[in-house]
């Protein structure tokens, strides 16, 4: 890992560049810190710059870079704080966020969820910073889109549409009680869309990964193009309960939503999946099965993500579920505190632990069933059973016998992951994944689950 430079020249001894080093970022910091007139002064400050390529209907549309910088501010008077977010890093500037922070802190209401600034802490050390991503060239980005707009073409009957942006950031706190963490990092993420020109046929893939170098873009374009091809013309089939299986990213796109679920104060309230009846919560039995491990941890080979949260609390390993039992929920600083814990700063990055099985073992072991490649559109239906429905997309299949017999209409469900976790038959290598609509660094395999509950066809391909 190299640190990362700054870019543009010093204004009033502070580098005002949008990917600043550690010790532009910390005098920064220092800076508004001494302006404070208040009782606490925390101060978070990030930015970054991104390039992108855009392509449709096999040819590049757009190109171009996007960098951005800002500070907020956050000043307290006891319980009263308010927050003044700026991006004029000018002396008057500063000075001027502060006060206005101040000025708003005075009249806020108390808050009875308040929590003093956390004391200087430790954190573990996390590379999520990659040369090979932040030196990234617009010649390397419009490369990677021709794997797939140069297939598309030579095929004669596919158009390709995606997206690729990749760049550097950081973000950096400091408060008055001596607080102060700077983290760079980088990230690339690659998103593909191919349909058939009778646009009967679409297929989906993406890959994401702080390496540029890890992101394996002809493979990608190779499943999209496959996936397309292969989900022409599909017919309907009735909704009900099928066998099916959810390959990586339609297993992250639900399972992932248990991160709004898994919070010990809605728990605690009787407001949860979580709570038991007549009180108290689900901590130590059983909730799905026992082939389920789900954990966070930024230092994952496969996570890589930031080591503290917005407040400064450092973030290690928490396991959520393990072998099928609830081992913890999720405690906020002011819950944890009330309660007479320890918080633990929620699930960020977050991992499901796999299996052995390939998904071509899992389909010939199921008589009928249907392959899901991704979900879409997911709302939830009723918080206390993580009930949510959304449809598939981009590739959904039809098994029988043991084989894809043929590309099925897509298709509305109505399903809990706690549910379809209960139901699990077989689960493959976890595999990072992109573009879930929750975001963020999360790892998941595919899986067989029974009884997955299609509720009406949609026409929409």
């Amino acid at each position: 890992m190299s640190a990362p430079k700054s870019l543009f020249s010093k204004e009033n001894g502070i580098a005002t560049n949008d990917m600043m080093s550690k010790a532009d970022a910390q005098a920064l910091c220092e800076r508004v810190v001494k302006l404070s007139k208040a009782d606490s002064i925390g101060v978070n400050l990030g930015g970054g710059y991104t390039g992108n390529i855009r392509f449709a209907a096999n040819r590049i549309s757009t190109s171009g870079g996007v960098g951005n910088s800002q500070l907020v501010v956050q000043s307290g008077y006891g319980s009263k704080h308010a927050v003044v977010t700026t991006g004029d890093f000018s002396p008057e500037g500063l000075e001027r966020a502060v006060r206005q922070s101040e000025a708003i802190a005075k009249l806020a209401p108390e808050d009875p969820d308040s929590m003093p600034n956390l004391p200087p802490q430790t954190y573990n050390t996390v590379n999520t910073y990659f040369e090979s991503t932040a030196n990234l060239t617009p010649a390397e980005r419009a490369a990677a889109a021709h794997t797939a707009i140069d297939a598309s073409k030579s095929a004669g009957d596919l158009a390709s549409a995606g997206f690729i942006v990749a760049g550097s950031s950081f973000n950096a706190i400091a408060s008055n009680t001596g607080l102060f963490a700077y983290f760079p990092s980088t990230s690339a993420n690659y998103q593909l869309t191919v349909r058939t020109n009778d646009g009967t046929g679409s297929g989906w893939a993406a890959a994401d990964h702080p390496d540029w170098k890890q992101i394996d873009f002809k493979a990608v374009s190779d499943r999209a193009i496959e996936k397309a091809r292969a989900s022409r013309n599909p017919v309907a089939v009735e909704p009900g309960r099928y066998t099916v299986i959810l390959e990586p990213q339609a297993v992250g796109d639900l399972v992932q939503l248990l991160a709004f679920a898994l919070d010990a104060r809605s728990a605690d309230e009787g407001r949860s999946a979580f709570s038991k009846t007549g009180g108290g919560t689900k901590i130590g039995e059983k909730i799905v099965d026992s082939k389920v491990t789900l954990f966070s941890d930024p230092a994952d080979p496969q996570l890589l993500g930031q080591p503290w949260t917005g407040e400064g609390l450092p973030l290690g390993r928490e396991v959520w579920i393990e072998n099928g039992v609830l081992k913890q929920l999720a405690y906020s600083r002011f819950w944890a505190q009330k309660k007479g814990t320890r918080p633990n700063g929620g699930l960020g990055a977050v991992k499901m632990t796999g299996g052995d099985a390939t998904r071509e073992q899992m389909i010939a072991s199921t008589p009928r069933g249907i392959l899901v490649t991704r979900l879409w559109y997911l709302r939830q239906v009723d918080p206390r059973t993580v009930l949510y429905t959304g449809l598939t997309r981009d590739g959904t299949y039809l098994i029988e016998n043991g084989k894809i017999t043929k590309a099925v209409k897509n298709l509305r469900f109505n399903e809990s992951p706690l549910f379809m976790l209960n139901n699990l038959e077989m689960a493959g290598r976890a595999e990072r994944v992109a573009g879930t609509e929750a975001g963020g660094n999360v790892v998941f395999p595919t899986i067989k689950v029974k009884d997955f509950n299609f509720t009406s066809l949609s026409d929409a391909v």
